[in-house]
């Protein structure tokens, strides 16, 4: 039987977040909604880039877990900013096992999230949402790795505001 897990907490943390950002920068979701959604596209390169499983011409391995975490939690932060968007404060999952690649996988949730572009329901959202959890165990990494790779960042994300980043 698999495990469900919420991310009801992380929601939460983000919301957070982002209320602090808002403030601070005088905008909105509405505002800035494509601007999220060309980030989480950005953040999801930068991940694949540090996987390097599409990489078929290099020798080269991936890059450390944490890195790859770090890269990782950066697309969490911008899946939930943009759950919290269209009124999604939690989420309750368990990894589905696939039999992809990890490059099939990566350019099924590129898919997933321009679907839910399109149209920006709670389905498609939750769809692309779950699509990018389901990498996690394909890299043989658990929730708990996910969820204090966010929670790093979190700090780290806090820390850029107090700075003017």
């Amino acid at each position: 039987m698999s495990e469900f897990y919420s991310l009801k907490e992380l929601y939460s943390l983000q919301k957070g977040l982002d209320k602090e950002i808002a403030e601070k920068h005088n905008v909105t979701y509405e505002s800035t909604f494509e601007k999220r959604l060309l980030a989480l596209f950005v953040e999801l390169g930068e991940f694949a880039n540090e996987t390097r499983c599409f990489k078929f011409w290099s020798l080269k391995g991936p890059s450390e877990k944490d890195v790859i975490l770090d890269e990782y939690a950066d697309a969490i932060h911008f899946f939930l900013s943009l759950g919290l968007a269209i009124d999604i404060d939690d989420f309750h999952f368990s990894f589905l096992k696939d039999e992809k690649t990890l490059s099939q996988a990566i350019l099924g949730v590129y898919e997933k999230v321009l679907e839910f572009d399109k149209d920006r329901n709670e389905e498609r959202y939750r769809n692309a949402f779950q699509c990018f959890l389901d990498l996690l165990p394909l890299m043989g990494y658990g929730f708990q790795d996910m969820e204090e790779a966010y929670k790093k960042k979190l700090a780290v994300n806090y820390k850029r505001q107090e700075t003017h980043y």
